[in-house]
């Protein structure tokens, strides 16, 4: 699995939030509270950096995802009932637009935490 132990870290900060605050707040909400659980995990993270997205070699505007992860995996972060499909291609085009290869989108918002893991290859 591709940065495994990495993953197995991220993956336990989003669950120990979603377990202690649970569903209904709004985005910004869970993005501080992984702020918290990254620095006690003692993560390497950047907070809404903003990304250049290439087009043959040339830049041709910015991304702008909610963390980057040890300069490896970009994190997307979503709080609504229900996740629909265009989040998932939009995580898919900002993996391809940057040179990143691993990407979570996460969605905070419904009954069950919802953790989607996309790889770029």
């Amino acid at each position: 699995m591709l940065y495994e132990k990495l993953t197995y870290k991220i993956r336990g900060a989003f669950f120990e939030v979603y377990n202690t605050l649970g569903p209904g707040f709004k985005e910004v909400i869970y993005h501080r509270a992984l702020v918290k659980e990254f620095t006690l995990r003692n993560l390497s993270f950047k907070e809404e950096p903003q990304l250049s997205v290439s087009y043959k070699g040339k830049s041709i505007g910015r991304y702008i995802p909610d963390f980057v992860i040890e300069d490896k995996i970009l994190i997307e972060i979503k709080a609504v009932p229900e996740m629909p499909k265009v989040y998932e291609k939009q995580l898919y085009y900002y993996l391809k637009g940057t040179n990143y290869k691993l990407g979570f989108l996460i969605n905070f918002g419904a009954e069950k935490l919802d953790i989607r893991r996309r790889i770029l290859g």
